[in-house]
């Protein structure tokens, strides 16, 4: 089976998918939060930072309960566009 390509919109949610993962994690270690939620660090990686672009239910819902976020919130912000705003503010304190 071939797989398609992402189009750019899927590309696009799973980076603010990541964003707002990573600025819940705020100074928590990857290794800390990744064994938290039972996944490996380097998925809670490739997710943060937009590698992996459409992680599995399980895994976001995981990772969010270890950061003690509400799906109800992380889909909002995450619908709404919240982490670009978040994003940019992140390039522009670098």
């Amino acid at each position: 089976m071939v797989r398609l390509p992402h189009t750019s919109e899927v590309v696009a949610r799973g980076k603010r998918l990541g964003v707002l993962l990573r600025n819940a994690r705020g100074a928590r270690s990857i290794a800390e939060v990744a064994a938290s939620a039972a996944v490996s660090p380097e998925t809670l990686r490739k997710i943060e930072t937009g590698r992996l672009v459409t992680p599995s239910f399980a895994t976001v819902a995981a990772v969010a309960g270890a950061l003690g976020l509400s799906l109800d919130d992380l889909a909002a912000q995450w619908n709404a566009g919240g982490a670009e705003n978040a994003a940019g503010a992140e390039r522009g304190a670098a």
